[in-house]
């Protein structure tokens, strides 16, 4: 009872920032990526009967703690879904993830695992039933079962029934491309989970975070749509810094970004002011990614290794989504 899968991590345009539900990861709002080719992470899961209890190899290094706690819940998941409770299994995950890209190897990591996961014991899910299945690993990985765009609908009903990714647009419809740029690899102080707790519980910039997402997605999927990269990386950017903006009127208040981000951030903006479209989006730590289009790559890729204490920028283009191998 053995599969192995590939799935890639994605780079969210429209950001998902707060649980409504912290047990079954239940966003407040619904959100929108972009999956990378460049990060991925392969997994291969081997129920075995025998067994006592699972085992996990990340990059052939036994795990341990709270990211093994994390596999094994996950695993309970499927074992119960296919009825199985009486299986433990051997995973074995290599991560082509660089660690402090600031590209979260969760999305990738728990939609692989779900993946081979469902598929060595048996399963047969559709790519609806996957998705919301691997919501509960990771929230962002609910989105990694698609290439190209897709979109993670929040849903409403209580049981997360109707929460999950939906395809938006296909890696082959539009060759939109992603600099990571790299600056620290240092633990950050504030954890995703931990932050966006304290901002839906004490930031007064929240509500109307919440209350400008429809609009965000609407415009930003019509862009998609058309192939209007200005207006898609417009409403990215202004996303971003909305989402940032809800953690500073936090109580207590914290950043993510360090001086170096905003370094990154204004060398954007002033190549943009010199005619190259380039625009940025940040996660929840201090990396930069930026969005370009591929004429523009050898330009952009220079300026971005020119600015001091940048120590890698790696480049990506739409990737594909889960695949079995």
């Amino acid at each position: 009872m053995k599969a192995t899968a590939k799935a890639h991590t994605n780079i969210a345009l429209i950001k998902y920032w707060g649980k409504r539900d912290e047990s079954l990861i239940l966003p407040t709002n619904s959100s929108l990526s972009l999956t990378l080719d460049g990060f991925y992470t392969t997994t291969t899961v081997d129920f075995q009967e025998g067994l006592m209890q699972d085992r996990f190899l990340l990059d052939d290094q036994p795990v341990e703690g709270d990211a093994y706690h994390r596999v094994t819940q996950f695993l309970n998941l499927i074992r119960r879904l296919a009825g199985r409770e009486d299986l433990y299994a051997n995973v074995r995950s290599i991560n082509a993830v660089p660690t402090a890209a600031g590209l979260a190897s969760s999305a990738s990591g728990f939609a692989a695992l779900a993946a081979a996961g469902t598929k060595a014991i048996g399963l047969e899910l559709n790519d609806q039933e996957l998705s919301r299945l691997t919501r509960q690993g990771s929230g962002s990985a609910s989105r990694s079962i698609y290439g190209g765009f897709s979109e993670w609908q929040m849903g409403s009903e209580e049981d997360g029934s109707d929460s999950f990714a939906v395809p938006i647009a296909s890696a082959e419809h539009w060759d939109v491309r992603v600099a990571a740029v790299v600056l620290s690899s240092r633990v950050k102080k504030v954890s995703s989970r931990a932050g966006m707790k304290r901002t839906v519980e004490t930031s007064p910039f929240y509500p109307g975070w919440i209350d400008s997402i429809s609009k965000d997605l609407k415009e930003i999927k019509a862009a998609i749509h058309t192939k209007d990269f200005e207006k898609t990386g417009q409403i990215a950017e202004a996303n971003c810094l909305k989402m940032h903006a809800t953690t500073l009127a936090a109580d207590p208040p914290f950043t993510y970004w360090n001086d170096l981000t905003m370094r990154v951030m204004q060398t954007v903006q002033e190549m943009r002011a010199n005619g190259i479209p380039v625009y940025f989006t940040i996660d929840a730590g201090p990396n930069v990614k930026v969005l370009y289009l591929p004429e523009h790559e050898k330009s952009v890729e220079k300026t971005l290794r020119e600015i001091p204490g940048v120590t890698d920028v790696i480049l990506s283009k739409p990737g594909q989504g889960i695949s079995y191998l």
